[in-house]
């Protein structure tokens, strides 16, 4: 059984949670590449993947969520950044492909 994080007091436990929640994260990314997928099929060019306004839009959204959550929002700012950039290589190689 996974205990939530407070629940914990081995790190046997910690680690067992992390490498669960760590299964979820990324079948969470693979949900939001395949919307990377729509977005390259979408698309009428290769020259609207870059959106810059909105790459900034999802990572001010991204901090704000933080700093509701009370989480470093400088650290959730730069995850979003490699995110996002990340994103956009793969819809680009998505759109590629096409």
């Amino acid at each position: 059984m996974i205990l939530s994080g407070p629940d914990c007091t081995t790190m046997t436990e910690v680690r067992a949670g992390v490498d669960a929640l760590d299964r979820e994260l990324v079948a969470l990314l693979a949900r939001r590449f395949a919307y990377m997928d729509a977005a390259a099929r979408i698309k009428p060019g290769r020259e609207a993947v870059r959106d810059e306004a909105r790459k900034a839009e999802v990572i001010a959204n991204a901090r704000a969520e933080a700093v509701r959550l009370g989480l470093p929002e400088a650290a959730i700012g730069d995850l979003w950044e490699g995110l996002v950039e990340a994103s956009i290589a793969y819809e680009l190689a998505a759109f590629d492909r096409r």
